[in-house]
């Protein structure tokens, strides 16, 4: 890895640099994926030297994990407003479901690139994204939801965390594989994502059984 001195004389401030190679990497990582992308190419797309990278980035994957966290900042947010906003804990869960998947909808990119790397390197990947890119957002859903718990606005006896996985799970799946369900002629939803997440949140909080 290239070794960069402490006296090097950047060519841009140290914010818009990172701003722009940040921006440049997200690009062409959605583009072409982890491994055919060069450092090299990232500097070009920036507007910086290949060493101006490296002062602010260790390694390439670095900044391909800081490119992820910084994508999920907003989905971070998002569970804060869920934590800490106005209105019941259902009302708020309705709110963010629908916030959670226009998310990974229009960060179309971005979503596809972590889940086509996460199938081609799961066993590699899955420590490093649980622990430095999602799991901080993951656990904070599921302490809101287990105070919810002891509120009693949420059922007792169900697992925070499955449930944070089935809301979660939901709306990646309907990303998967919408282009498919949109040809099965019982689905009417796949164009109307606000729909979806209501009949689903309709599901995980009244059931599926009849009412006694």
């Amino acid at each position: 890895m290239p070794l960069v001195e402490p006296t090097l004389n950047l060519s841009a401030s140290a914010p818009d640099a990172v701003e722009r190679i940040l921006a440049a990497a997200k690009d062409l990582f959605a583009e072409s994926g982890f491994n055919a992308v060069s450092m090299n190419a990232i500097a070009e797309r920036a507007g910086v030297s290949k060493a101006n990278v490296f002062h602010h980035f260790k390694s390439k994957n670095a900044l391909y994990l800081e490119v992820l966290k910084t994508a999920c900042h907003e989905s971070g947010s998002q569970i804060d407003q869920l934590g800490s906003g106005s209105g019941t804990l259902v009302e708020r869960l309705r709110a963010f479901s629908q916030l959670h998947l226009t998310n990974i909808l229009q960060d179309e990119k971005i979503s596809r690139l972590i889940q086509r790397d996460l199938l081609e390197n799961g066993p590699q990947r899955g420590k490093e994204f649980a622990e430095q890119v999602f799991g901080q957002n993951f656990a904070s859903l599921v302490a809101i939801l287990r105070t919810g718990q002891k509120k009693g606005e949420l059922r007792k006896g169900i697992d925070p965390a499955m449930l944070a996985t089935l809301l979660i799970g939901a709306d990646v799946f309907f990303f998967q594989s919408r282009e498919v369900l949109r040809h099965f002629p019982d689905v009417h939803f796949t164009d109307k994502p606000e729909s979806y997440s209501t009949m689903l949140m309709d599901i995980l909080l009244c059931g599926i059984l009849p009412k006694p």
